[in-house]
């Protein structure tokens, strides 16, 4: 199951319009993307909030992340102060998976943003999240936080920006957004023999492993007769039939 690296920002210093700052909000996006992310079995691992940008990037370079996705928002520079708005998501060039992932977002952040042809999909090779990390990334600036309008946005939808988040991922992953529900136990009970753990839901799904019969699994979440489950710390989907809630 695909494995991302969420990377809000730490830059407590960059104060809002009205109330709050670039690290609170962008770690509260992240803190409602954790339900839709485990809902729909992608693994996760955030950045340490004490470390800076190069921590971010080493923390992130030392595991196996099919994705970096790093969550800002944008400042206007002095001569434009509270002027400009817009979505914009930053991807490498040289990286296609990089520009197919920000295309996704920027396209899907349309559907949430009150100005849709200002959410873009840019290149850079300046920002070091972007071009420094090992696992495919984007970099998020999601609206100008000196700008009252888009200040308002950000502090008002945290929860759609975060589900559209994950949505994006999903269809980068090529797997269902699934909705979260209250995580329950489950135990699988099969004739005796191993349940198996797919990477997709369906009979056709990569094999990624086997639960024993007996064995008790967390449930995050369903997709038609499919469960998203976790055991022993892996993610997949089982059937239904053979796990009892």
């Amino acid at each position: 199951m695909p494995k991302v690296f969420l990377s809000p920002s730490t830059q407590e210093w960059n104060s809002y319009v009205t109330q709050g700052n670039e690290e609170l909000y962008m770690n509260l996006i992240a803190d409602r993307m954790e339900p839709y992310l485990r809902s729909s079995g992608i693994q996760f691992d955030r950045n340490d909030p004490s470390r800076n940008v190069t921590g971010a990037i080493s923390d992130s370079n030392s595991g196996m992340y099919d994705v970096h996705l790093a969550l800002h928002s944008n400042a206007s520079p002095e001569n434009l102060a509270g002027k400009l708005r817009g979505v914009d998501i930053y991807y490498y060039p040289y990286n296609k998976y990089s520009e197919a992932l920000a295309t996704i977002i920027a396209n899907n952040m349309m559907n949430i943003y009150p100005l849709p042809d200002k959410s873009r999909a840019l290149p850079t090779t300046s920002l070091g999240e972007v071009t420094r990390t090992n696992a495919v990334s984007v970099l998020c600036e999601l609206g100008y936080h000196d700008n009252i309008y888009d200040e308002r946005w950000i502090r008002e939808n945290v929860n759609p920006i975060a589900k559209n988040l994950v949505q994006s991922l999903c269809d980068y992953f090529g797997i269902p957004f699934i909705e979260p529900t209250a995580v329950k136990m489950g135990t699988v009970i099969t004739d005796g023999s191993n349940l198996n753990l797919r990477a997709f839901p369906s009979m056709a799904g990569k094999i990624i492993g086997v639960i024993p019969n007996g064995a008790v699994v967390n449930v995050y979440g369903r997709y038609n007769d499919w469960y998203v489950v976790s055991y022993n710390g892996k993610y997949g989907y089982a059937s239904s039939d053979f796990v009892a809630l």
